[in-house]
């Protein structure tokens, strides 16, 4: 089980996540809405200090497959996080000019019709991250929303895909076991489920990545 921890802000808190068993870590570049947002520079300066066998992902929301390779390029992340929707017709110029860069396809679970949207990536992209934001609103809500969505869905999703899938939206040491049982995803996305105040919290993060160790050794 692949543990992603999100909003990362901060080389110290990089180093937080790293250091307590993290696979990957999330840094959220500036979104419509939502917390956990850093500028670019910032996200370039905790990249250079991850190790590279843990996996960065800058979290963006560009749509426009050029400004997509930019913004990719300007801050070195491992992998592009794609926040809102990106034509399926834009995938082969991003594979073009970011051909060792891992794509991730958020998919907002909003219901049934997740599942056929989810669909239209499958093999497009590299994974799929289900989230609960609403990117229909007149303001994006693209994460970071600390909501749960429907599980039921997220499991007919990783039951539909041939890729691995992430599963986000409302994840603390307390529900993961059931998320896992629930969804049986690839990953794991947390971000406001191991914090408080804003900032990361050692002790929740601890509770979080043992809970998890402990159900995956159980299955």
């Amino acid at each position: 089980m692949k543990i992603k921890i999100c909003c990362i802000s901060s080389q110290e808190e990089a180093q937080i996540a790293i250091s307590s068993g993290a696979d990957v870590l999330g840094l959220v570049a500036k979104m419509p809405s939502g917390p956990g947002t850093i500028d670019d520079i910032l996200i370039r300066d905790i990249v250079s200090i991850i190790p590279k066998n843990i996996d960065s992902y800058l979290l963006t929301p560009k749509t426009n497959p050029y400004e997509i390779i930019e913004h990719q390029r300007f801050t070195g992340a491992s992998c592009v996080q794609l926040v809102d929707t990106v034509a399926i017709e834009d995938y082969p110029m991003l594979r073009t000019h970011l051909p060792n860069v891992k794509l991730i396809q958020v998919i907002h679970v909003t219901g049934e019709e997740s599942i056929q949207e989810a669909k239209k990536y499958d093999k497009l992209a590299d994974m799929i991250l289900l989230d609960s934001g609403n990117p229909n609103l007149a303001i994006k809500e693209l994460g970071g929303t600390g909501r749960k969505h429907d599980w039921e869905i997220s499991r007919k999703i990783v039951e539909s895909v041939s890729i691995p899938v992430f599963l986000a939206g409302g994840l603390n040491p307390d529900n993961v076991c059931e998320a896992i049982e629930a969804v049986n995803p690839y990953g794991l996305d947390i971000c406001s489920g191991v914090r408080s105040n804003g900032k990361l919290d050692s002790e929740k993060l601890s509770r979080l990545i043992n809970a998890i160790q402990d159900k995956m050794k159980d299955k």
